[in-house]
């Protein structure tokens, strides 16, 4: 028996009060399974007192490589000249060897970070080539065999592509970089050896001497087997000749890495701006992405909690893709999406409603809306089990088989902001009944 006009319009106002669903899709492998199955590195620097609770749940569950924040660095293994202080680089050390994952030394030679019995000694260049070759030689011996590369050399020039006047280049000249290099792998020949900078992710001065330094050390035949191009960034500030900037240096027969990427934003975070990160983030995982010899990404600390940001930049932060209480940000979803992942659909919603139902037929719609994060693409499926049958749509594609309707997004409205939403529409014909079905968006 068909309702009458009383009850079908009791039918459509019930059908306009409900049918949100969340979606539903199965949670994503976790970050350093999906970097696995694209042969490449997504890895953290971390504190080695923190690897412990959430922290180190989260260090040792979603990523394939740790660095040392400062573990490793000068001042934190010889503070006192002779003596030496191993602990906490030991501790992240041991930490990775029990999550099967990858280690990455940094630094051995820098401007910064260094003992004051080094930097306020009064030394000969002879006694000063002595002191860093056996530095080294010491910390590179220590953990070789264990650790996949070492920032040999970092943050040798400034902005304009000279060199940058430290206590190496003027004791020693320019050529330290060749020694520090040589010293490293006689040290230990297994090791990846690279030259690590900031402000050289795209083509420009800086990134140019860089270049032009690594294909003179490959032409003199001194070890150097990669690139660091570090990635601290400013957000909506992503470097356009990313990829193509990687892809000179691989052409030169060297390994390059993203090696201390985060995005900074001025605070308050809002939706809007983590919208806009995420972008970004996923933007520097493609170009990576699509580099054969780009060996992967570090993120610079993965949660806000761990982030120098703050510190350095006033009124900068939330430049990692986890908040301070361990919430992934969409950051986290676009560097899954980058590696293979699905897109996440977390925090976004479909509500589907019927605005019009007559005897035979009902017009029904569809829509997205995201608080908290973005989409850059949708779909969305719904069986129907009454015997429904679509007609037409518009602002997306639709198909239907047997009973299951598939919903994809239109060239110009995938991208869904934080904040925002998008409609699409569609005739259907029905009989009998036409009960509000459960939808997925994925």
């Amino acid at each position: 028996m068909r309702p009458s006009r009383t009850a079908l319009s009791l039918l459509t106002a019930a059908l306009l009060l409900a049918g949100t669903a969340t979606s539903a899709h199965a949670e994503d492998p976790p970050l350093r399974d999906l970097a696995t199955a694209k042969n490449k590195v997504i890895g953290t620097a971390v504190t080695g007192s923190k690897l412990t609770g959430t922290y180190g749940d989260i260090a040792g569950t979603q990523f394939n490589s740790l660095t040392p924040g400062n573990a490793m660095k000068w001042e934190s293994v010889e503070p006192t000249q002779g003596t030496h202080n191993w602990t906490e680089a030991d501790q992240i050390v041991t930490f990775a060897q029990a999550h099967n994952q990858q280690i990455r030394g940094h630094t051995l030679v820098w401007h910064s970070q260094n003992p004051s019995w080094l930097t306020n000694g009064t030394w000969t260049p002879a006694q000063l080539s002595t002191i860093l070759q056996d530095h080294i030689t010491t910390e590179v011996t220590r953990y070789k065999g264990q650790l996949a590369a070492w920032d040999v050399v970092n943050e040798p020039f400034n902005e304009d592509g000279t060199y940058r006047s430290t206590l190496w280049s003027t004791n020693l000249g320019t050529d330290y970089i060749a020694q520090a290099l040589t010293w490293a792998r006689a040290a230990d020949p297994t090791a990846k050896l690279y030259i690590n900078d900031y402000n050289v992710e795209g083509v420009n001065a800086k990134s140019t001497a860089l270049y032009n330094l690594v294909k003179s050390l490959k032409e003199r035949g001194v070890p150097i087997d990669g690139v660091g191009l570090q990635a601290h960034l400013i957000l909506g500030q992503y470097p356009s000749t990313l990829q193509q900037n990687i892809q000179r240096f691989a052409d030169l027969g060297v390994d390059v890495a993203i090696t201390e990427l985060d995005i900074r934003m001025q605070l308050p975070a809002t939706d809007a701006k983590l919208t806009q990160q995420a972008a970004d983030y996923k933007a520097v995982m493609d170009a990576c992405v699509a580099v054969t010899r780009c060996t992967g990404v570090t993120v610079w600390g993965f949660t806000d909690s761990d982030s120098w940001i703050p510190d350095v930049f006033d009124g900068y932060g939330a430049a990692t893709p986890y908040t301070e209480s361990f919430t992934p940000k969409p950051a986290y979803y676009a560097i899954a999406q980058a590696l293979g992942g699905t897109p996440s659909t977390e925090g976004c919603t479909a509500t589907y409603t019927v605005p019009n139902q007559w005897n035979t037929g009902f017009t029904g719609q569809v829509t997205i809306a995201c608080s908290g994060r973005s989409l850059s693409s949708w779909r969305v499926t719904w069986p129907y089990g009454a015997g429904q049958q679509l007609t037409q749509a518009w602002n997306a594609t639709c198909t239907q088989s047997g009973t299951a309707v598939t919903c994809v997004n239109a060239s110009y409205n995938g991208t869904v902001p934080s904040g925002g939403s998008v409609s699409f529409g569609f005739n259907g014909t029905w009989s009998g009944s036409n009960p509000v079905p459960t939808v997925t968006l994925g």
